[in-house]
């Protein structure tokens, strides 16, 4: 269902806003609007602009909670009111008690993080058993450190090495790049780096501060990383046995500061006004929608306090506006609001569809996979998802295999054995009917349309019960899903159950106005509304053009009418298809032939069929849904509630 709102203006001296919304605001979900895109046009009217004095705050308390390796979700659930004051003069105490080692830290981790620049440098050259600073000192040789990408390595071993006047001293091969160093005289350094070049040779720089062998040389850097990373340890359990008695404290003062920011954010849907006429002080302006109970509470909390003014507007001054939608359903429904949401919101003025899509998608799913076994595991386990997993396709899971086990036992069929239990209604392979006309035809397929047919009738009701409260009498009384739409297809319904009973038909003057006028009504639906409402026609055409496209859209409705049932016949035939599938699988099993059963099969194929057929009829139950229950009463324009606090 959908929850009633009210709309109000939230108004009060510009400095007192962080305290209205800290005290009162923060406690309520609404829906707050841009209240100068609400107000557009008032003149003196401006945004509400500043910046947060918490962010700081909160990053210099999230450097001193990664000392005590604490986690967003260990955050308390209970709101804290502890000033601000309080919750600055913490962080500042601690930071002066830490700030020693903690420069101390940054200062070992620059210096570690030069010492391990250094050993990424110098590490692929290990293999180099030669000093670095005599290869760099060389007076006529000169050399490149470098590296290939493997593919381009093996290319130049094989084409390139052997004509070029140097010498390739290979390093540290990897699963991408081969790491080494190549030495060529003077006289040849252009021609040896452009042939290198070519094969997209990639130079690395080493510093003339290397004195040894590579090896040597990684081998010191190593010693030396590890007693920076002692010293950075050291100081950080020192660190950490300081902060260790403040956790809670901390804890608390983030969310203080998280909540505080929140709060301030909230400036961006406010404006400023200021008229010097009126009033002499500068006041700010929120406007948003609250629940009729919500709102009612918020007037009576703020009324005896002296900067807060609350206007509660009414629903007759809030008509033009389009409130948000907020849903609320029974908890065993809540997870269908998925599919509706899906398809679209709905609108504030419209139907909540959520209870009639969990009522009429679990029936027909267990009308098209009725089955006791299957339904039961169905059920557990989207029972199992929900509940543990708060997933919703979870839930409808579950009430759908709730309904595919009342229908297994109306047909009598238990993991695909249909000689176990005698059903109640019928066996969907071989119940049939004989209908006038047509002849012989399996019942589920009637009763399929039989349903079709009822529920078409009822969204058509929907409809223009929908129409009607939102004051749009002509479409409820002249639309194709109204008055008229709803007397033609009763009328065909009525005629085709006359016929199949074998009771003579009406008169045709009977059968003109059951059928003609209607039709009519629908063909005429938008002159006849506009003369109803002194409306002037917003299209200019020819009376052959007008008929032209009358007779199309009627074309169009008549199929519609016709689709749209038809489409049903789907729910009769899915579950004559499985019962024809469970009956393959017991005779794969040897189940049909009463010898031994081989359970393995069994097993097999009714997880086989389960997860197959199952997820094939969710998807055509949903088709069902959207396009032949929800085309006649449901738009879903509507615009979602979101909470301040969300």
């Amino acid at each position: 269902m959908i929850t009633k709102m009210k709309f109000l203006t939230i108004s009060g001296p510009k400095d007192d806003i962080d305290r209205m919304v800290d005290r009162y605001l923060s406690k309520y979900e609404i829906h707050l609007e841009n209240a100068l895109t609400e107000l557009y046009g008032a003149k003196t009217l401006r945004p509400y602009t500043s910046s947060s004095p918490y962010n700081d705050y909160l990053e210099r308390i999230d450097m001193l909670l990664e000392y005590l390796n604490e986690k967003e979700s260990e955050l308390p659930e209970q709101k804290s009111k502890t000033p601000f004051e309080t919750v600055r003069h913490l962080i500042k105490q601690l930071e002066n008690d830490t700030g020693p080692y903690h420069e101390k830290i940054q200062q070992y981790t620059k210096l570690k993080n030069n010492k391990q620049e250094s050993l990424d440098l110098i590490e692929p050259f290990i293999n180099l058993d030669y000093p670095i600073e005599k290869i760099i000192h060389m007076e006529n040789i000169r050399f490149r450190f470098g590296r290939f990408t493997n593919s381009n390595y093996y290319k130049f071993k094989k084409y390139v090495y052997d004509i070029t006047p140097s010498i390739f001293a290979e390093g540290v091969q990897d699963e991408e790049y081969t790491y080494g160093v190549y030495f060529t005289p003077q006289k040849s350094l252009a021609r040896v780096d452009a042939m290198f070049t070519s094969m997209n040779w990639e130079r690395i720089f080493i510093p003339d501060e290397f004195e040894g062998k590579p090896k040597d040389i990684a081998k010191q850097l190593k010693k030396e990383l590890k007693v920076l990373e002692k010293h950075i340890a050291d100081n950080e359990r020192i660190i950490k046995k300081l902060l260790s008695p403040y956790k809670n404290a901390l804890l608390k003062a983030k969310l203080r500061l998280k909540n505080l920011n929140h709060n301030f954010n909230i400036r961006k849907y406010a404006a400023l006004t200021h008229d010097e006429f009126v009033q002499k002080e500068t006041r700010y302006l929120l406007r948003g929608w609250l629940s009729e109970e919500a709102a009612d509470q918020f007037e009576s909390e703020t009324e005896d306090d002296p900067n807060v003014i609350v206007i509660v507007e009414d629903e007759e001054d809030t008509k033009e506006l389009t409130p948000p939608t907020k849903i609320h359903n029974f908890s065993i429904f809540r997870p269908y609001e998925l599919f509706v949401k899906m398809y679209g919101m709905p609108n504030y003025r419209e139907f909540d569809p959520t209870f009639l899509v969990a009522i009429t998608y679990s029936l027909l799913f267990g009308a098209m996979f009725g089955d006791i076994g299957q339904g039961s595991v169905l059920a557990v386990a989207g029972f199992l998802l929900y509940k543990l997993k708060g997933i919703d396709l979870g839930g409808i899971v579950a009430l759908a295999g709730v309904f595919s086990t009342i229908f297994g036992f109306l047909y009598g069929s238990f993991f695909g054995f249909e000689d176990i239990i005698e059903p109640l209604w019928l066996e969907p392979m071989s119940a049939m009917t004989e209908l006038p006309f047509i002849g012989t035809i399996n019942t589920v397929f009637v009763a399929a349309i039989a349903f079709g047919m009822f529920m078409i009738i009822t969204t058509l009701i929907l409809s223009i019960v929908i129409k009607w409260k939102n004051n749009k009498s002509g479409l409820a009384l002249f639309d194709r899903n109204g008055v008229a739409g709803l007397v033609f297809y009763l009328s065909l319904v009525t005629v085709i159950l006359i016929f199949m009973s074998g009771n003579p038909l009406p008169a045709v003057i009977i059968m003109i106005v059951m059928f003609g006028l209607p039709l009519l009504l629908i063909a005429f639906e938008e002159p006849i509304i506009d003369k109803l409402e002194h409306h002037q026609s917003e299209t200019e055409s020819s009376a052959g053009m007008f008929i032209v496209q009358a007779f199309f859209e009627l074309f169009e409705v008549l199929l519609s009418y016709f689709s749209n049932t038809i489409s049903f016949v789907r729910v009769g035939a899915f579950a004559v298809s499985h019962a024809a599938m469970m009956q393959v699988v017991l005779m794969l099993a040897g189940a049909a032939e009463g010898g031994n059963i081989n359970w393995i099969v069994i097993i097999l194929g009714n997880l086989f069929v389960a997860g197959l057929e199952g997820l094939v009829v969710g998807i055509q139950v949903l088709r069902l849904e959207f396009y032949e229950i929800f085309s006649h009463f449901y738009k879903g324009d509507g615009k979602p509630f979101i909470s301040i606090l969300q």
